[in-house]
């Protein structure tokens, strides 16, 4: 696996990865971002050091999907994904688990706690993360929930931090 970096140029790309997983957007009862939408938001993100929008490319070099994260967040040591997204036509191929792994080994010295948010009623999403050793963090339904896999203990008072994200 591939982990491509995203700059406003490859918008489009990140867009077309979008396309090819209709289902995802349709689970949240949302449209699927237009390219437009896709471009503003790449321009916001290159504007925040901590996020990250990266580009999944298999081994034979052809895009599968993509993943946005954010360091540091919701405070130091923690890692947040918001978005692991394989094309449909590339689930079930183990490949979201293979991404995931790899981020994970790269991970930088000092992360603490990876978070995952599950979006809506997303079971599949669910046992996903499960199998990848996360365990359930946060009920924030309707919207989400948060999975966490600690890569070292909870310090006092983190359990804290993430249920203030919960609250509107």
């Amino acid at each position: 696996m591939e982990f491509t970096p995203v700059a406003l140029h490859l918008a489009p790309l990140l867009h077309a990865s979008y396309l090819a997983a209709p289902n995802y957007f349709a689970l949240l009862g949302n449209h699927t971002p237009t390219l437009p939408e896709v471009e503003a938001d790449v321009a916001t993100a290159i504007q925040d050091p901590r996020r990250h929008l990266e580009l999944l490319h298999d081994d034979a070099g052809q895009l599968v999907g993509s993943l946005d994260y954010k360091s540091d967040y919701p405070q130091p040591g923690d890692v947040t994904i918001n978005l692991l997204l394989i094309h449909h036509d590339r689930q079930n191929q183990s490949l979201g688990a293979q991404a995931i792994q790899q981020f994970e080994a790269r991970l930088p010295r000092g992360t603490c706690r990876i978070l995952a948010s599950v979006l809506g009623d997303n079971p599949r999403g669910v046992r996903f993360w499960e199998r990848l050793g996360y365990t359930f963090e946060l009920d924030a339904r309707p919207a989400m929930t948060w999975y966490a896999k600690r890569l070292r203990p909870a310090a006092p008072g983190e359990q804290d931090q993430v249920a203030r994200l919960a609250q509107p």
